[in-house]
């Protein structure tokens, strides 16, 4: 990732896990380490994490937050704060962010605000956050009234990415991963849409080697757009396509009820649909959309809330400006258009939803 003196390398591959220490000294970070995970990941994967740490010679300690997006929020973060206290942690500590998107958002702001901010290392462990979440340096915690409303731009160290961590990643989890890589493909990369079109069988096998490509891939378009954009001023509103009706859906639902990926999916088709009615795309290219997440048994379809509803809680999203939403449309497959939408129950009416 070329960020300037805020550069970091993203490493991916069989088998890393056990390669933490040597990369972590490598890049000249302090001696004591907080590991961050969830008991679920922590019980699969700490242990490989806690003895390449102290082969390298660090002090490591584990905090354990609870597992769900519902904790994604204050009190949980305060665990970690009061954790980084209790185990003497100084500017010369980090954190490792061991975990999926929940606990890689909660470490990075943790790691971001605690003593002004320290270093952090990012070992995503769903896909998730393997090629969404952990690159790009948006770390932070959600509000009742929407997601991510408290939130900082903190980049990693490092992210590690070790794609044999997915073969016990749940189905459902993993299948949400698959929606955020999907959504890459309709906006900013035909072929990669189309790759995973012809390789879905091996996809859903979960075969290594298609999906190291597609998760190098994924890394290296957010990566490119990341690089144009890091505070997300214009190009990088691109990776929220899909995103401004999920995010609505992950609210009124509870934070939860829908993992992240299968909300996105919701939001992409509606936005597919969107961008048909307004000129950019074509019902063929619509199809083709839904025909793939359904494919990856994703959801399609809104939730029955009401109108009133929805147009509250899209309004409290964080792109909106001025009483509009910051709109992203695909102009068919591989490309995309960036736009203003002030009157939502338009969009609420073509996505279905009665007014």
């Amino acid at each position: 990732m070329g960020l300037g003196e805020r550069s970091y390398p993203i490493f991916s591959g069989k088998g890393l896990l056990g390669e933490i220490g040597r990369s972590c000294k490598d890049l000249g970070l302090g001696g004591i380490v907080a590991v961050v995970t969830n008991p679920t990941v922590g019980a699969l994967y700490y242990a490989v994490v806690r003895d390449s740490l102290l082969l390298s010679g660090f002090a490591v300690h584990l905090i354990e937050i609870p597992d769900g997006e519902e904790y994604k929020n204050i009190e949980t973060l305060n665990v970690i704060y009061d954790r980084c206290v209790e185990f003497g942690l100084d500017r010369g500590a980090f954190i490792i962010a061991l975990g999926g998107g929940v606990v890689g958002d909660m470490a990075g702001f943790a790691a971001a605000t605690y003593l002004r901010g320290i270093p952090f290392v990012q070992v995503p462990t769903t896909l998730l956050a393997q090629v969404d979440s952990s690159v790009g340096g948006k770390t932070g915690v959600n509000h009742p009234q929407g997601k991510n409303l408290i939130g900082a731009f903190y980049q990693p160290r490092l992210v590690l990415i070790d794609v044999a961590v997915l073969a016990t990643l749940p189905e459902q989890e993993f299948l949400s991963g698959l929606a955020e890589i999907v959504k890459y493909g309709v906006v900013l990369d035909r072929e990669l849409f189309e790759y995973i079109e012809t390789h879905g069988d091996k996809l859903m096998e979960r075969n290594y080697d298609s999906l190291l490509h597609i998760i190098r891939r994924s890394c290296a378009i957010k990566a490119s757009v990341v690089e144009k954009d890091e505070r997300e001023t214009g190009l990088r509103a691109v990776l929220n396509y899909g995103h401004t009706l999920g995010h609505a859906v992950e609210t009124l639902a509870g934070y939860g009820h829908y993992k992240h990926g299968e909300a996105v999916a919701i939001g992409m088709v509606q936005a597919a649909r969107f961008s048909e009615q307004s000129g950019y795309s074509c019902n063929g290219e619509t199809e083709r959309i839904v025909a793939l997440l359904k494919r990856f048994g994703l959801p399609v379809e809104l939730p029955k809330f009401l109108a009133s509803e929805y147009s509250d809680a899209l309004l409290h999203d964080k792109k909106v400006r001025e009483g509009g939403l910051n709109f992203v449309f695909n102009k068919g497959i591989g490309d995309f258009h960036i736009g203003r939408v002030t009157d939502v129950s338009t969009l609420l009416t073509v996505c279905g939803v009665v007014t």
